[in-house]
């Protein structure tokens, strides 16, 4: 990081990921604060949305804080990560949990028996990249990521980066402030650290 460092909010529903994304910040020496408050972080540069576990009960989290309406209307750049990803649609089918709305579309759950595929969907994959996005900035179009998920997204006009597992789904977009990624970068190694670097420092 050079210059003025920004500020980041990773945002606290209960039900994120929020320890290992904070500790993947700390090793870009990026300065960030962990909170459910909305004047902490209205006062932030970037936010993050991480997200683990069941959409239904992360939903249910998410309307105990108050922050769902909230969420539709943030400007600064934001980063919804896995299941922080998939709640930005309308919907999934994961116990027909109606979701934020902010990206139309419906989230649906990998069928096993079709071709003998292993759900959930674990492990090292490759995002293959829709033209240029500074989210990917320094990467080779198919760059591998680690996944954890039985929910995949479909291919949408925000689509920015597709992955294939039996079939094949949006593992990255952006649509206007809001970008996503199914992958966890905080798991990711080299290449998830310059993912978020390339948020930081280059989304906006």
């Amino acid at each position: 990081m050079s210059g003025n460092k920004e500020m980041v909010g990773i945002i606290d529903y209960g039900a994120g990921n929020i320890r290992s994304v904070s500790n993947a910040l700390n090793r870009l020496s990026v300065p960030h604060v962990v909170s459910n408050d909305f004047k902490k972080l209205n006062q932030v540069d970037k936010l993050i949305f991480p997200g683990v576990g069941e959409a239904r009960s992360a939903m249910d989290a998410l309307f105990r804080t108050g922050l769902p309406g909230w969420l539709k209307e943030v400007t600064v750049p934001f980063l919804g990560i896995c299941l922080g990803m998939q709640l930005l649609f309308e919907h999934t089918t994961e116990r027909a949990t109606d979701c934020l709305g902010i990206i139309s579309g419906t989230n649906e759950r990998f069928k096993s028996g079709r071709s003998q595929i292993k759900v959930p969907h674990m492990g090292w994959n490759q995002v293959q990249q829709n033209g240029e996005n500074p989210l990917f900035f320094g990467m080779k179009s198919d760059e591998y990521f680690y996944f954890v998920h039985s929910y995949y997204a479909p291919i949408v006009p925000a689509t920015i980066g597709r992955t294939d597992y039996d079939v094949q789904f949006t593992s990255a977009l952006q649509q206007k402030n809001y970008y996503g990624v199914q992958f966890h970068p905080e798991k990711s190694g080299k290449a998830g650290l310059q993912l978020l670097k390339n948020f930081i420092e280059l989304c906006s």
